[in-house]
């Protein structure tokens, strides 16, 4: 692409605080000459509006659950834009990143929004081959351009990877639960599990609650559990490394009903921690066989189970040989950065702008 007449894109959103993930893939998109605008000023100007050839939407189908009539304006906003993308006839990619919204409020507006992006979308961008699956048993006639590029890893992207120092590494195992504290993600199995386990597991719970109310209900399941440190609050980029080298795994127990993707899974395996966490999309690509402590459950009582099992192998694996598991972390490195290589990823991005140009 020439550099002397940039193509101009929205890329939304084209910032995020809280991930690293946006921030990869604009200054990608950026240094292959791509002028890339935020999705706010879409409609500012007739002039812009038509200068606009593509737009790339992540997470849009997510809406605002405030409240019942923020949940309603923000759905109508989404529909005002898909219409003048549609009239403009300009190229539509949306990114696949979960199974279905996470949000429980607005689930049936938030599958109606999908259905109509899907439907618009020139092309809809996965990050896992399980996506591929869902959206053709979801979407029968799909007619969109379905494109696998995996996730970019965060090698270095928050700051080198700290060295292994030549201390000895402590008998009992540190397992990190590290981002968003959602419902989700079943943080109250997790703390419910580490009770089961007082003197060979240490639990850190490290990231933000997702309100005032959460955070309350898990300091109160977790007071009294020695075993357990909850840092709920928001983990600046600078400190990721220096949690995540604490810890000997990471820690995921994501619900298989929504989660497919996950940029914790790749954030633990850049900095060198294989993860324990269900069989997602993201854990299925990578096949990182026995480097990884994955599984599945079919309800909370196999989770529970399926969980402690896990717990049980790596606590067994730490004892015998308390460097066995950040070997493991250092080849599931190795392995994100041969298939997640973020610049493979930003190449693969623009060439498929350019088919779609």
């Amino acid at each position: 692409m020439s550099m002397d007449s940039p193509t101009k894109i929205i890329f939304n959103p084209c910032e995020n605080k809280e991930n690293q993930y946006i921030a990869i893939l604009v200054n990608g998109l950026e240094k292959y000459g791509y002028d890339v605008s935020r999705l706010d000023d879409f409609l500012s100007s007739k002039k812009h509006y038509q200068s606009i050839k593509l737009l790339h939407l992540n997470w849009f189908e997510n809406l605002d659950e405030s409240s019942s009539s923020s949940m309603w304006k923000s759905y109508f906003r989404k529909l005002v834009v898909l219409a003048a993308i549609k009239f403009g006839k300009k190229k539509l990619v949306w990114t696949m990143h979960n199974r279905l919204s996470h949000e429980k409020k607005s689930g049936k507006l938030s599958r109606a929004l999908t259905q109509k992006i899907v439907s618009q979308a020139d092309a809809i961008l996965i990050h896992s081959e399980a996506s591929r699956d869902i959206l053709r048993s979801q979407y029968r006639n799909l007619r969109a351009k379905i494109v696998h590029i995996p996730h970019p890893d965060f090698v270095d992207v928050y700051g080198a990877m700290l060295p292994e120092g030549s201390e000895e590494r402590k008998s009992q195992l540190k397992l990190l639960f590290l981002g968003a504290i959602k419902p989700y993600k079943n943080i109250e199995l997790l703390i419910e599990v580490a009770r089961k386990f007082p003197e060979s597991v240490h639990l850190t719970i490290a990231g933000n609650p997702n309100s005032e109310a959460y955070r309350d209900e898990l300091q109160k399941l977790a007071q009294n559990i020695p075993n357990i440190s909850l840092e709920l609050k928001f983990i600046p980029d600078a400190e990721l490394p220096s949690y995540i080298h604490q810890s000997d795994l990471l820690i995921l127990p994501y619900s298989l009903e929504s989660s497919l993707n996950s940029g914790t899974v790749i954030l633990g395996f850049s900095y060198g921690r294989s993860v324990i966490c269900p069989r997602i999309g993201t854990i299925d690509d990578l096949d990182g066989g026995e480097d990884v402590f994955d599984y599945t459950y079919e309800s909370d009582s196999e989770h529970l189970a399926a969980l402690e099992k896990q717990i049980q192998k790596a606590i067994t694996l730490h004892q015998n040989n308390p460097h066995a598991l950040i070997e493991k972390g250092y080849r599931m490195r190795e392995l994100t950065l041969k298939k997640n290589n973020k610049q493979d990823v930003t190449d693969r991005l623009s060439e498929l702008y350019e088919s779609l140009l």
